[in-house]
């Protein structure tokens, strides 16, 4: 007989061995950064992902998981997506809005994805083809320090640990600058009085990707920034090797398929020769797209008929080969065109820039407009001045603020001469339009200087080559255009690079297939001063400080003959703003005024806006902005706030409301917010009535003039004394009034106090 376990041991033996399992399986390696704990975590979350790290800085805690499928894809790029998303939760809010649950990804959140994206995906063989996903949460943030770089260098760890083939580990780092001293992942403190903001990429010896901005920094000092990330990256990439080491993971190597040599050698025997002529010819976009259709065809024809196949399926698969061995004479031939003979493919010499045209006020009912134009990339850009209403509120991990400069670019398939869906801002638009937008908003002036909320947009019309750089300088123009008092001219130039061995050449101004079939995408932007934003993509390894030297500085010279260029069009800001712009009136009232200028649920700032078309915004600290498109009705206003906040003085005009209107008394008034007079019978009218009522009703408008203030605090007013006088009309002496025996009866009469002409007061004379 067998003895069996009893179910309580068995249950405890078994939740032991699992404690046990997972107790060897759980690892982290650590360092101290800034006086702080930098951790790298494995086995204790996510244990079914391919891999899966928590990193940890101080409280800011970032779940990276990496997957992959097991099958290949039948495609001609790597298959790689990254999601990054935060919590709200990991801040200790709940999320605005009606569902109160995180919704389609932020700004932020595609932003900092891409700064994942980036460096990541040149790292994977070119021929890796299995589906792979990397997903970042953000479960705890102490809204100190940003969890971007984290959330990077908890992907490498995590491919690292997945066994996927991957050329790494790589580590990402911010860069600031405060006082001249550098500061390595700095807190958000750190970067409100840091003169830059500056995340790199890269591996022990190389860099992969830059990206930030800059109050105009030098480029020694942008080589600086980079050398000091470098130098610190090996503290992150020795930490994930510490932790592959613990863990015992190694990466899969992957094996591509080789291409057959006799196809290569008949390809290029047909192809080479037509590239090598067509290259040289200064061609457009157009028709080197339409000399590559053409050349396939002929290859494909030729080859298929001296190597027939049996099947649509091998015809599909071989076509694809050889438009693929097409692609790579092509980028040969280019890259050696530009080494030996310094030609490019529409002529250009490696710092030549393309034709250039700027034209400003080009839409003539935007608030300011530019269509900016090099070689085959165009940007039209519009400017729109708004209030503070139109304040974007930007809720996410750090608390609620609000966003007044906004650029918007979009890239719609026209650009490139295509047919595509447009379903909504795409992650491209999203990265160019952040690139533009901190490239020139470090320019714009501040809101006591200029109080309006500001939106761009860049629509790309045309599209070969740098579209964001074409943004910033149309951006610039606009703003100008629109009266915005932009402190500088910003331009922006893409770079790129050819590198064979010890050869190298710099481009400047990169077409689309520079840019494709060359090794660096490096966009610099900045004014005369200097470097205020800079994106760079490399694709290559072993880029030395030479060569980025020699790349800032030929793009310095780029930048400031485009900046010639656009001056030729607007040189400085307008003086006026549109005349279809508000203009924004700025006041200063008490604090203790501003309850009154609001009144009861906004009852008096309600009116205002809607007797006179204005837009009022009223701050904490009294700070009154009146926005208008007609300076007359920003006037009154104004005129209106201070007689409001004004205390009552004798000889002023106001305008009242009836509030009651009382027959043989006269009417209660409401002159000023909150503060009632009497308008007494004999004050309403020179001319005789009957009834009070004959001549004022409640709620009605009418304009009083306070002609006494008495020892008790009552206001008395008169509207008589704002009429003219009739002719023939004499003011009576005034007697003391006689005391009345019995008023009920004055009242029943009708007496003198109900007729509009008081005897005792005056009346005409006859």
């Amino acid at each position: 007989m067998i003895n069996q376990v009893p179910t309580s041991t068995h249950a405890a033996i078994s939740l032991f061995l699992y404690f046990l399992k997972v107790a060897f399986m759980m690892h982290t390696v650590s360092l101290q950064l800034n006086g702080k704990e930098y951790s790298i975590e494995t086995g204790r979350f996510a244990k079914l992902a391919q891999g899966a790290v928590m990193v940890r800085y101080a409280d800011t805690m970032v779940l990276v998981t990496v997957c992959a499928s097991s099958e290949s894809r039948d495609l001609d790029f790597v298959p790689l997506t990254v999601e990054y998303r935060e919590k709200t939760a990991a801040s200790g809010k709940i999320p605005g809005g009606f569902f109160k649950r995180e919704g389609k990804p932020s700004d932020k959140e595609v932003l900092s994805a891409r700064l994942i994206d980036r460096p990541v995906r040149p790292l994977f063989p070119k021929t890796w083809r299995h589906e792979t996903q990397i997903v970042a949460t953000v479960f705890s943030s102490d809204q100190l320090h940003d969890s971007d770089t984290l959330a990077a260098v908890g992907a490498s760890a995590a491919i690292m640990l997945s066994g996927l083939p991957f050329a790494g580990p790589f580590a990402e780092v911010s860069i600031g600058r405060v006082n001249g001293e550098f500061i390595l992942n700095p807190s958000f403190k750190d970067l409100e009085e840091s003169d830059l903001e500056m995340i790199v990429a890269g591996t022990d010896d190389e860099i992969l990707m830059v990206e930030g901005s800059s109050k105009e920094i030098s480029e020694e000092d942008f080589i600086a920034a980079i050398e000091f990330a470098q130098g610190h990256i090996k503290l992150f990439t020795g930490l994930q090797r510490e932790l592959m080491a613990l863990v015992g993971a190694s990466p899969v190597e992957h094996i591509a398929a080789e291409l057959d040599e006799t196809l290569v050698a008949a390809v290029k025997a047909i192809a080479t020769p037509e590239i090598h002529a067509q290259i040289r010819t200064n061609s457009s976009k157009e028709t080197r797209t339409a000399f590559r259709k053409t050349l396939s065809a002929k290859v494909v024809d030729a080859i298929n008929v001296d190597l027939p196949l049996f099947s649509d399926t091998e015809i599909a698969t071989r076509n694809k080969v050889l438009n693929k061995i097409i692609s790579k004479i092509e980028k040969s031939e280019m890259r050696r065109m530009i080494l030996d003979e310094n030609r490019r493919l529409d002529g250009r010499t490696t710092t030549d820039i393309r034709p250039i045209t700027s034209e400003v006020g080009v839409l003539p009912r935007t608030h300011g407009s530019a269509l900016f134009t090099r070689g085959e990339t165009q940007s039209l850009t519009s400017v729109t001045l708004g209030t503070k209403d139109d304040e974007q509120i930007i809720d996410g991990l750090l608390p609620t603020y609000f966003r007044r400069f906004m650029l918007h670019y979009n890239f719609p398939p026209y650009s490139t001469g295509e047919v595509g869906r447009m379903t909504g801002t795409s992650r491209r638009e999203t990265g160019h339009g952040n690139l533009a937008e901190r490239a020139v908003k470090i320019m714009s002036p501040n809101e006591t200087e200029f109080p309006y909320v500001i939106r761009i947009v860049s629509d790309i019309l045309e599209s070969n080559g740098s579209s964001s750089m074409a943004t910033v300088c149309a951006s610039s123009l606009a703003l100008w255009d629109a009266g915005v008092p932009l402190k500088k001219a910003v331009s922006g130039i893409a770079m790129g690079l050819i590198k064979e061995g010890d050869e190298v050449a710099v481009l400047s101004d990169i077409l689309g297939d520079e840019d494709f079939l060359g090794d660096m995408d490096f966009k610099v932007a900045g004014t005369v001063d200097g470097i205020t934003a800079c994106q760079m993509d490399i694709k290559i390894a072993g880029l030395s400080m030479d060569i980025l030297r020699k790349a800032l500085h030929q793009a310095r010279d780029g930048r400031l003959h485009i900046l010639s260029k656009m001056n030729e069009a607007l040189s400085e800001p307008r003086q006026d703003l549109s005349p279809y712009a508000p203009r924004l009136t700025t006041i200063q009232i008490p604090v203790e005024s501003i309850g009154a200028v609001i009144g009861s649920g906004g009852s008096v700032i309600r009116a205002l806006c809607l007797e006179f078309g204005v837009e009022i915004n009223i701050q904490d600290d009294g700070t009154v902005v009146i926005a208008a498109t007609d300076g007359e009705a920003a006037l009154k206003t104004v005129q209106r706030i201070e007689s409001i906040i004004r205390p009552p003085e004798v000889g002023m005009v106001y305008n009242a409301t009836i509030k009651e209107v009382r027959e043989g008394l006269g009417a209660i008034c409401e002159f000023m917010p909150k503060t009632k007079g009497l308008l007494h019978i004999s004050q309403i009218s020179y001319e005789p009535f009957e009834y009070v009522g004959d001549v004022l009703k409640n709620g009605q408008q009418i304009e009083v003039k306070l002609i006494e203030i008495q020892s008790d605090g009552k206001f008395r007013l008169s509207r008589k004394a704002l009429l003219e006088k009739p002719e023939g009309y004499v003011e009576r002496e005034q007697r003391p009034r006689e005391p009345r025996h019995d008023d009920r009866r004055d009242d029943r009469r009708g007496g003198d106090d109900r007729r509009g002409g008081d005897d005792r007061r005056g009346g005409y004379r006859r």
